[in-house]
């Protein structure tokens, strides 16, 4: 699979010079090593050990073909997925794939704010309505404020931070390795874990995420440029995607590593995150707990961001108009996002349950907009001489089925069992 992409993909890096590109990538990464994926993986780990490692790997797989899927998108038409749904669709029915996306992007940013209010609460001791208040507000003055390339460095900052606090947690902590390559690639749903292993999924490949990174690859507008420019960036865009993917799948799993040697070896369940935080105290040491928060925090403060990123762009895209914090319609997909998380966030009796039934709506969702994507890809009349191949098409819709008859288990095993 990823030979076939990078025999097409793959370009002469001698020159190093795709490091330049390095960044719609990173700030997609943010958006799956957020609080609710901290949340999905925290139960994983703690639950069953091991042994759901491997959803961790198959999403990853999936969200780099989709992801650098969609990009070709931004590149080649010079419009997000948000855009090119409203010129290329029906208004009925591009307006209900996108209503449901927004949706998607609240409930994204309902997990992200709600995790920065609780490491708020863990650093500060702030009450979780309160400080998801703050986080809301945070995190719309740093989009109000910055341009795409300072938010770019911003979250960058973030996500290496996020990285070093986890590659410190991961030091403090015996793991089997053994069993952790097994987790990796044996897939196994063990008896009432369907609901954690949906909330991986959907804590992976969100669907927030594929709108967001059209959004900021053509917010470059390199269909402006020749052929030659165009597939040179289309190149160097699947080393960015490939390359923060993995960032992100190494997180993830390094998330699910720490629960399973510090929770599930010791018959320990957790059902909040400040409870985790606190957990983490006695078992690995009074530095752990602090670094747990603090990493939280800047998983939370950078997802948030995307999340609005996310919610804006889908909105203006209703109106066929890019992302642009300074025009109307943007500014309210963003205020419609935080708000609506903050309101929901109010009404919340269990937070942890909250983030993990976040990530699983997100799973539900997602089937919506993958074939949405692959219509639009796969379209000459969209893409032109770009147009995924007959191969590309074949793994799109196999991720496209995979994840439908995922959710078609969780259906059956919600209702009938």
């Amino acid at each position: 699979m990823f030979k076939f992409l990078a025999q097409r993909h793959l370009p002469d890096i001698k020159s190093r010079e795709w490091l330049r590109y390095i960044g719609p990538g990173i700030l997609v990464t943010v958006g799956f090593i957020d609080p609710g994926n901290w949340a999905a993986n925290m139960a994983a780990g703690s639950d069953y050990g091991y042994t759901l490692l491997w959803m961790v790997t198959l999403s990853t797989i999936m969200l780099i073909i989709l992801q650098h899927n969609v990009a070709h998108l931004g590149i080649v038409t010079g419009y997000c997925l948000s855009e090119a749904a409203t010129l290329y669709l029906p208004p009925w029915l591009s307006r209900l794939a996108l209503i449901s996306a927004l949706g998607a992007a609240i409930a994204t940013a309902l997990a992200e704010i709600l995790g920065m209010a609780i490491a708020l609460k863990i650093l500060l001791n702030l009450p979780l309505a309160a400080g998801s208040v703050i986080a809301a507000l945070t995190s719309g003055l740093l989009l109000w404020s910055s341009s795409y390339r300072r938010l770019e460095r911003w979250i960058i900052g973030f996500v290496s931070l996020i990285g070093l606090s986890f590659l410190y947690e991961l030091t403090l902590v015996n793991i089997d390795w053994v069993q952790a390559v097994e987790g990796w690639v044996t897939p196994h749903v063990p008896d009432g874990s369907l609901t954690i292993v949906m909330s991986v999924l959907g804590a992976v490949v969100m669907p927030h995420n594929l709108f967001l990174h059209s959004e900021i690859i053509q917010s470059r507008q390199w269909n402006l440029e020749d052929d030659e420019v165009i597939k040179k960036q289309l190149n160097y865009e699947f080393l960015d995607t490939l390359f923060s993917m993995i960032i992100g799948w190494a997180i993830n799993s390094a998330m699910i590593l720490i629960a399973a040697v510090t929770f599930f070896q010791h018959q320990i369940h957790v059902d909040t995150l400040e409870q985790a935080g606190d957990m983490l105290t006695p078992i690995l040491g009074s530095t752990a707990s602090v670094v747990f928060a603090f990493a939280l925090l800047f998983a939370g403060i950078s997802s948030t961001s995307t999340a609005g990123m996310a919610g804006g762009s889908i909105f203006a895209g209703m109106f066929r108009e890019p992302y642009n914090i300074q025009d109307q319609h943007t500014r309210v997909g963003v205020l419609i996002t935080y708000v609506s998380a903050v309101f929901l966030i109010f009404l919340i009796s269990n937070p942890f349950k909250g983030l993990v039934v976040s990530q699983m709506l997100l799973s539900i969702q997602l089937p919506i907009t993958i074939f949405l994507q692959i219509y639009l890809t796969s379209s000459s009349k969209v893409m032109g001489k770009y147009a995924n191949s007959k191969l590309h098409n074949l793994l799109l819709l196999v991720i496209g089925l995979i994840v439908s008859l995922l959710n078609i288990w969780l259906f059956i095993d919600q209702f009938y069992n």
